[in-house]
């Protein structure tokens, strides 16, 4: 499952009218709405399927401040990436 979301994410990043056209027919939106949303959706992960860490500290950093959490919480506590990191090595991504 992982490997397909990886391999779904390249296509999509090399694929960008094609992603949008896709996009527009299983949304049901005009094409500047659908191109609006690739550009805010093609940054969230990496060619290699992971996602930023500065992108997960956001993240962490928004239920933060929804729950009033005032500790510092750092990716690593709530991000298992072993999963991500195997298949990108079966994939040849990484060694």
């Amino acid at each position: 499952m992982i490997k397909a979301g990886i391999r779904f994410n390249r296509y999509f990043r090399q694929n960008r009218e094609g992603a949008i056209l896709a996009m527009m027919e299983w949304m049901k939106i005009d094409k500047e709405i659908a191109a609006a949303t690739y550009e805010s959706v093609v940054r969230a992960f990496n060619d290699d399927g992971g996602l930023p860490v500065e992108g997960l500290q956001l993240l962490i950093d928004e239920a933060k401040k929804q729950v009033k959490l005032n500790r510092e919480v750092l990716p690593g506590e709530v991000a298992d990436l072993s999963s991500l990191k195997e298949a990108q090595k079966e994939l040849g991504i990484i060694k």
